[in-house]
């Protein structure tokens, strides 16, 4: 297992291994052939950034089977996403400016799959081989926004204001998701757990439904959606979303 972390160090961006207090330094590509240079780096020298640009951002709803049950929704035959643009990006730590007047703002804590290789139309056993690793996403969502007009859901509008989609705090190689689990902290306390075992469309699955006819890039990110427990971020609230093997990803939003 590796965790690869991207970081800002001395006005240079720069990329490697995370293990413990220390960054094994990289050059090159993260997603082709990273080279390490023997250099060394500590990690409160550093400024955490993204751990990839992803060109798209794809958030499923609906995969969970607690979640269905509780809200009686059907299992879905293909999966059900919208896609969440760059500006939402907010790296660990990064605070997000939460505009006034917006109403009640959710935290939505999830798994995200970070895509290795380009391809499209893939199958479920080539799709797996596209899968480079795993990540905290917080899935934000303004609430009052999304049914405000009853003729049209709003997905883009409440997902996608500046900094609705932080994720990180690195991007985990050689898990496996069934055993992990989704924690959510707001202030400190616990307010979202599950199990990422229960999950309708298994990782897998999700990379190559979502290829059918949609190309996916290395650095793509697809948010695997969430269960039970979402709730509301107060504002001033600080946000951590924890998975066991990758980390916590925490941000303020004032």
């Amino acid at each position: 297992m590796a965790r690869w972390i991207s970081y800002r160090h001395e006005g240079r961006d720069g990329f490697g291994h995370l293990d413990g207090d220390t960054i094994a330094v990289f050059t090159g590509d993260l997603f082709g052939t990273p080279t390490a240079t023997g250099e060394t780096l500590a990690v409160a020298a550093v400024t955490p950034a993204l751990p990839c640009r992803p060109s798209k951002l794809i958030a499923l709803w609906n995969n969970f089977h607690a979640m269905a049950d509780k809200q009686g929704l059907e299992r879905p035959a293909a999966p059900l996403f919208f896609v969440k643009p760059p500006n939402t990006y907010r790296a660990s730590g990064e605070a997000v400016a939460v505009p006034e007047g917006i109403g009640r703002i959710l935290f939505e804590g999830e798994l995200g799959i970070v895509v290795g290789k380009a391809g499209r139309d893939l199958t479920v056993e080539a799709a797996a081989g596209h899968i480079f690793g795993y990540t905290c996403v917080n899935d934000v969502t303004a609430l009052d926004v999304l049914k405000a007009d009853p003729s049209f859901v709003q997905w883009t509008r409440s997902k996608g204001l500046d900094g609705f989609g932080p994720f990180g705090p690195v991007i985990a190689t050689g898990l496996d998701s069934d055993t992990l689990t989704v924690r959510v902290r707001v202030n400190g306390r616990e307010r979202q757990s599950y199990p990422l075992s229960d999950m309708i469309l298994k990782p897998a699955e999700i990379v190559s439904l979502v290829s059918q006819g949609m190309t996916l890039e290395p650095g793509d990110l697809i948010a695997c959606g969430t269960s039970n427990g979402t709730g509301p971020i107060p504002k001033g609230a600080t946000v951590a979303v924890e998975i066991e093997g990758i980390g916590v990803l925490e941000n303020r939003f004032s």
